[in-house]
């Protein structure tokens, strides 16, 4: 099985990031984009968004529960997580290949 080369690596990433920010989902494109970016978010989103994309080793069941009482679903919660999850991956993912280019420079 052959590996994708980098155009088509960068395609696929490229897609999913469109399809979770924009894509159907239960949270807003705008809290997704948000939550993508880590910034402007609401509490306690904020605080929830903040461990998963910095600090996951730190979020806890009460983020959850605040974020449930604040009137957010599991569903939303859901995609709010995976938004701030990829968007952690996509800017450490783009801070790496950045560091290699500047070191083959």
């Amino acid at each position: 099985m052959s590996s994708p080369t980098n155009g088509d690596t960068r395609a696929l990433l490229s897609a999913m990031e469109q399809r979770i920010l924009t894509g159907r989902g239960m949270a807003s494109p705008e809290i997704r984009a948000q939550a993508f970016a880590a910034s402007d978010l609401p509490e306690p989103l904020a605080t929830l968004v903040d461990r998963v994309a910095r600090r996951s080793f730190e979020v806890t069941d009460t983020d959850f529960a605040d974020a449930l009482t604040a009137g957010f679903t599991e569903d939303q919660l859901f995609e709010i997580v995976v938004c701030a999850a990829v968007g952690a991956s996509s800017r450490q993912h783009q801070a790496g290949l950045a560091a290699l280019a500047e070191a083959c420079d």
